[in-house]
């Protein structure tokens, strides 16, 4: 795992070096919006008496090997551990000091300051000290808003902006690296398979992930419109590019 991972937790600690700089100020106050809907209801299945029924096994299977798929194409073990789904540590966190991501100019100048360490979570579904504790909804929210699900309740969020429609009035976000950014704009539906994925398709470690450090607002300010671009992704094309011949 140390060594597969090396260079993807290069990359983010230099990502990370970029944001450090608005990371000391307000909350965000992102814009945009988005109405998500369970797996229940994007599965449109009824029973009889037309009532929602829930997912028969085999698409529960067949939702987890497409979570499964693009946990790997993002390289999701490329910072929270395993070279592979069948390599030791899969998906199981930070397992020392070596894991540690440095956050700040320490991250390439040894010694400079500020200087934060953060550390990748474990993300199997131990109930302890994975993502076993935390619905499917949490897990969603976490990668499409970068809400740490362990301070977001279970609740559909219907806005970017903080105190309205059901976002966090002083919301906690995940610590860099974790590139929500990118993902928050991957289709629902691939949110809520890899959601099922880390649920029902991999097997819980107990592994207790020390908490990164910072304070718990450290980097709302990075995440505003005008660093992290916004959400929605303006339509297209924007004056950058254009329609094609």
């Amino acid at each position: 795992m140390r060594t597969s991972s090396a260079s993807y937790r290069n990359v983010g600690r230099l990502a990370a070096v970029l944001a450090v700089g608005a990371c000391m100020s307000s909350a965000a106050t992102t814009g945009g919006s988005n109405r998500s809907e369970t797996p229940a209801a994007m599965a449109g299945r009824t029973d009889a008496a037309g009532q929602q029924r829930a997912p028969v096994a085999s698409d529960r299977r067949a939702q987890v090997l497409r979570g499964r798929a693009l946990t790997i194409e993002h390289a999701c073990n490329g910072c929270h551990g395993g070279a592979d789904p069948a390599a030791a540590g899969y998906l199981a966190g930070a397992r020392g000091p070596q894991d540690d991501f440095l956050i700040g100019p320490c991250a390439t100048t040894p010694g400079a300051t500020p200087c934060f360490k953060t550390r990748p979570r474990n993300l199997t579904p131990d109930n302890i000290t994975g993502l076993g504790r935390f619905s499917e909804r949490q897990i969603f929210n976490a990668l499409r808003f970068g809400l740490r699900p362990g301070e977001t309740p279970d609740v559909e969020i219907t806005s970017t902006v903080p105190g309205q429609g059901n976002f966090p009035a002083h919301p906690k976000y995940l610590a860099p690296p974790m590139p929500w950014p990118s993902w928050r704009h991957m289709p629902d539906q691939q949110l809520w398979d890899i959601a099922a994925y880390l649920k029902y398709g991999v097997k819980p470690v107990r592994n207790k992930v020390a908490d990164s450090e910072g304070p718990p607002d450290f980097w709302a300010s990075a995440y505003t419109p005008d660093k992290i671009g916004a959400y929605p992704a303006p339509p297209f094309p924007t004056a950058n590019e254009k329609e094609p011949e």
